[in-house]
């Protein structure tokens, strides 16, 4: 049994605890406790939000809700998009709570703040939402892992096929904060590495409402493409006001680097279909994945994101790790995480890298049309399955510290 879940937007949640047999003796407090800290309230409450913390319970449940004969407690937090709310937490939660894990992970500004602490107090952080690739490069530490995807992988994909298609000339819109940044500088690179220009590029606050402007300057530019390097609420709201100023109608094709299925629901098929962009993962590729997302559905009301199977997935990794080895030891999980393949309703042989990432095959999809959905779930089409050795950054090419790359 456990206890009814709260979340606390700006505060810190009540737990959950799983019953288990006490007395583990190499888990720390003969608990495994985890810290689940994400945007609760923002831009990025629909598609990772409080129903994350779903996906966190079913993996414990799957698992018989005790692993090494130890209880499991969830601690929940809204980090407001703030590095200094979310560090702020982290400390609390290492300080007063014991936290052995730290998921969720959004913001890519709160994410690099958790992860230092994480790695000054020899904690693990499974990073689920965040999207910069600097997680796993130069920011990479022998702490943390990066679940889902990364703005390598996402640019990699669409910017790559795009261009590939005969549309040379891009405009780069970004969000100004660190993962905005790092998706623009990817997406640069696979530009110019397939024979493309940058004609122009702006930067928007974070979070905007706002797209009017921005979108003027990006139509003027003449430019093939208009990359969205956004996410949540923004990537809507420019997808929104493209719309209003008929760019995609007069030829101009919207690339959308980081889009959930939640943010095509809210856009509508009509003025969607035909988007292409990357996912790490969606309900429908296989009858494993479609199984575990009815679950989710009958448990939310709302099928999973890509972020909500990898925090299933991760947290069933990690716990059956600690159950393999009997202790909830940062380091001596982390080695035994990476020495296990990944097979699950996420990914079919994935592996952890030294540098901290996870590697699996990505998806280059293609919205649907209206007609051809069957109903209100059918919204993709997979265009190019992109192998896992292909979808990463190659270790070649890492900066982390953690990789001997013969450098």
């Amino acid at each position: 049994m456990y206890t009814p879940r709260q979340f606390a937007l700006g505060a810190l949640a009540a737990s959950i605890m799983f019953a288990g047999q006490a007395g583990a003796t190499e888990i720390t407090d003969n608990e495994i406790r985890i810290g689940y800290l994400a945007d609760m309230s923002g831009v990025y409450r629909d598609p990772i939000g409080p129903i994350g913390m779903d996906a966190i319970e079913m993996a414990i449940e799957d698992v018989g809700g005790s692993v090494a004969g130890a209880e499991i407690v969830v601690f929940s937090a809204d980090d407001r998009n703030s590095a200094d709310v979310g560090s702020s937490i982290v400390r609390e939660w290492i300080d007063e709570r014991n936290v052995d894990m730290v998921t969720g992970l959004v913001a890519s500004s709160v994410t690099l703040a958790a992860v230092r602490l994480l790695e000054e107090e020899n904690r693990l952080g499974l990073v689920n939402g965040a999207v910069s690739s600097g997680v796993t490069n130069e920011s990479c530490s022998p702490n943390h892992i990066h679940w889902v995807y990364d703005t390598w992988a996402m640019s990699n994909g669409t910017a790559k096929a795009i261009t590939q298609e005969g549309n040379p000339n891009w405009y780069l819109l970004s969000a100004d904060y660190s993962f905005g940044h790092a998706l623009e500088s990817d997406v640069e690179r696979v530009v110019t590495e397939n024979g493309g220009t940058i004609v122009g590029r702006a930067r928007h606050p974070f979070p905007s409402n706002d797209f009017s402007s921005f979108m003027l300057q990006a139509q003027a530019s003449g430019a093939d493409v208009i990359a969205l390097n956004n996410a949540g609420g923004d990537t809507i709201n420019a997808i929104t006001t493209a719309g209003e100023f008929g760019i995609t109608q007069a030829g101009q094709i919207l690339a959308g680097m980081v889009l959930f299925s939640t943010d095509i629901r809210s856009i509508g098929l009509e003025a969607a279909q035909g988007l292409q962009f990357t996912k790490a993962w969606y309900y429908d590729l296989n009858d494993e994945a479609r199984e575990w997302a009815e679950r989710f559905r009958e448990r939310t009301g709302s099928m999973p994101t890509m972020v909500h199977a990898g925090l299933y997935s991760s947290t069933l990794h990690y716990l059956q790790a600690i159950d393999a080895i009997g202790t909830d030891e940062a380091q001596a999980v982390r080695r035994q995480m990476m020495e296990t393949p990944i097979n699950d309703i996420f990914a079919t042989g994935g592996y952890i890298r030294e540098d901290g990432r996870m590697v699996h095959d990505m998806y280059l999809v293609e919205v649907k049309s209206p007609d051809e959905a069957a109903d209100e779930d059918d919204l993709f089409r997979i265009v190019r399955t992109i192998p896992a050795e292909e979808a990463f950054r190659p270790l070649s090419e890492s900066q982390c510290h953690l990789v001997n790359n013969g450098a």
